[in-house]
């Protein structure tokens, strides 16, 4: 990704920065529904702000910027983790990077056994580095998802660059009925986590960073713009 960025003036501005514009650009689809929500928000939008808030740390958070389609490279490969938005953030004292994996109907993606870090030299040398980046034991456990991995690193990564103390994944989902919520859960397990719905939760720090995770519902208009 180049270091010049231009500004979005609509929600049809994000499209060009998608893997697959003709694919992922449908009524109905999280790609579209995020566009919608962010673009009209002009920041964080007001679902997401009420639940960041919940915690004292992040009380007075406002946007600086915010970053469709955001890619963060990633070693053992030539794929980066592409986040729906990525976000820097601050309070009256400290940065914040929070990576949104947006949510519809759409799965997570493969498990860690699905994606197969045994199938390549590449692989496992980066599921060693997410592993190394949060703090956890390698291998993980073979049911996590690897996109909840990759996007939850992606956040930490960002927040040393920008020396931000403070790093968030949050799941913008705007399902009717929270699909893939026990995925999610699955995986904050891991940090011994409980996970809830339009709710902020903290791990602690992994490398010097304060890491939360956090589950926003979003409105259900933004489903049928």
């Amino acid at each position: 990704m180049g270091k010049i960025l231009i500004p979005t003036s609509s929600p049809e501005d994000w499209k060009k920065f998608l893997a697959e514009p003709d694919k992922h650009w449908k009524r109905g689809y999280s790609a579209r529904a995020i566009a919608n929500c962010w673009q009209s928000a002009n920041g964080l939008p007001s679902n997401v702000k009420a639940v960041l808030t919940k915690t004292a740390a992040l009380e007075q958070i406002k946007t600086l910027f915010a970053i469709p389609e955001h890619q963060v490279p990633l070693p053992g490969g030539s794929r980066p983790s592409q986040n729906d938005v990525w976000v820097l953030a601050r309070t009256p004292s400290d940065l914040v990077s929070i990576a949104v994996e947006g949510k519809v109907s759409e799965p997570f993606g493969p498990t860690i056994a699905e994606w197969n870090p045994q199938s390549s030299p590449g692989k496992e040398r980066r599921l060693r580095f997410l592993c190394a980046e949060l703090g956890l034991a390698y291998p993980p456990p073979n049911d996590i998802r690897y996109q909840l991995l990759h996007r939850t690193a992606s956040a930490i990564i960002e927040a040393k660059r920008f020396h931000a103390k403070h790093a968030i994944m949050l799941v913008h989902s705007f399902s009717r009925t929270d699909e893939w919520f026990s995925d999610y859960s699955r995986f904050l397990a891991e940090f011994n986590i409980t996970a809830a719905v339009d709710e902020i939760v903290s791990s602690g720090e992994v490398s010097d960073i304060v890491l939360y995770f956090a589950w926003a519902r979003g409105e259900k208009q933004y489903l049928d713009e």
